[in-house]
């Protein structure tokens, strides 16, 4: 075993928190209070090579791999969530999609765009009757000459107003039964349109709307993998999806750890700092154990999908569960320590409170991967 970063890694990780301190802290609260996505910004982070580090050389990408991807995340995350969560889908839902399911001609074409940040791309699955049931899609694909019509709504797509590049998840009829597929296609295909933009609770300088197909017309090229395979290719890229979003929560927990421990030796209580108290201390002393036991299992399961192992869903699964659990833990011992001033919106402990809640939701809420998680104990 070895728990040593490669140097291509460390400095990856080093690189991804210069420009996030640097480039990202002085705006975030403002993106936050304005609900504003900084497009120049993700671009600066794909010119850097930061939007396709799990891409090959050969398709433009980066290849540092997952480890440092994750490590690039969790520090991103530290300073501004939302741009972390479109970091992650850049990389784990739709370069991963396209790397594994895409014809040479589609990777040719969409890989080296999306890897450098000249284009964002999105992953657009959930509906407002399809959440963690995927399966029950009502977005159609109708075959129609030598290509396809899609008519339907996506909800809660992450990206979707700034995307170059949409991944759809479509029903379909193969052979009279139903099933579903996956589609690449680009901005301003007519017939596609963007719909309600959302006005969220947190990671509010990132882009959420729904995706409107209204007779889409896409040839036979834009299906992604095969026919009929769309919810296997979902779920297979979720995997890795899910390692995006714990990093992400394990950035918004170091975070709010590192706020606690700052403002308990800064502020005075009976006469002395509070972290000279022990019930703070003992609160920090938990945030930290639950932090560090997370990057474990971060850093884990990355090298396991770096490594090629063949199945990682389970792992994935347990990750990603308790990332997201103990960072809504660790952000709640964040404004008690706090106290009173954590309620408060200068303060920064708010806005992670805020941002962490959603890490337990997308991607698979809580209930569903401790559904996969027992599945795959119970074979």
């Amino acid at each position: 075993m070895d728990f040593q970063f490669s140097d291509e890694a460390r400095m990856a990780i080093d690189g991804a928190k210069r420009f996030a301190v640097e480039k990202l802290g002085p705006g975030a609260a403002e993106r936050d209070e304005k609900a504003e996505v900084e497009v120049k910004l993700l671009k600066e982070l794909g010119e850097l090579g930061y939007l396709g580090m799990t891409v090959p050389e050969e398709h433009g990408g980066s290849a540092l791999g997952a480890v440092a991807y994750a490590g690039s995340v969790v520090e991103v995350a530290k300073v501004d969530a939302g741009v972390a969560v479109a970091m992650s889908v850049q990389n784990s839902l739709v370069n991963d999609a396209i790397e594994h399911f895409g014809t040479e001609a589609q990777k040719g074409e969409f890989l080296p765009k999306l890897a450098s940040g000249g284009w964002i791309g999105c992953f657009s699955l959930t509906e407002a009757n399809a959440g963690s049931d995927p399966a029950s899609m009502r977005t159609t694909a109708v075959k129609d000459g030598d290509g396809y019509l899609l008519n339907g709504t996506k909800n809660f797509t992450t990206n979707g107003a700034i995307a170059d590049a949409v991944i759809v998840f479509t029903r379909c009829d193969l052979g009279g039964k139903p099933a579903n597929s996956a589609f690449l296609l680009k901005k301003g295909t007519p017939g596609f349109s963007i719909g309600k933009h959302e006005n969220k609770m947190g990671i509010r300088s990132s882009s959420t709307t729904e995706m409107v197909f209204t007779n889409c017309r896409l040839p036979k090229e834009a299906l992604l993998g095969e026919e009929g395979k769309g919810l296997k290719i979902a779920l297979t890229t979720l995997d890795g999806g899910r390692i995006g979003i714990a990093a992400q929560a394990i950035g918004i927990a170091e975070a709010a750890l590192d706020e606690s421990v700052r403002y308990s030796k800064e502020r005075v209580q009976f006469g002395k700092p509070i972290a000279e108290l022990e019930g703070i201390q003992f609160m920090l002393a938990d945030m930290a154990t639950e932090v560090e036991v997370a990057k474990t299992m971060l850093f884990r399961v990355a090298w396991m999908k770096e490594s090629g192992a063949k199945r990682y869903t389970k792992e994935a699964a347990m990750l990603k569960l308790f990332a997201s659990e103990m960072s809504h833990r660790v952000c709640h011992k964040a404004i008690q320590v706090h106290g009173g001033y954590g309620f408060m919106k200068e303060y920064k402990v708010e806005r992670l409170y805020r941002d962490q809640r959603i890490t337990e939701i997308y991607e698979g809420t809580s209930e569903i991967q401790r559904f996969v998680i027992a599945r795959g104990i119970l074979g």
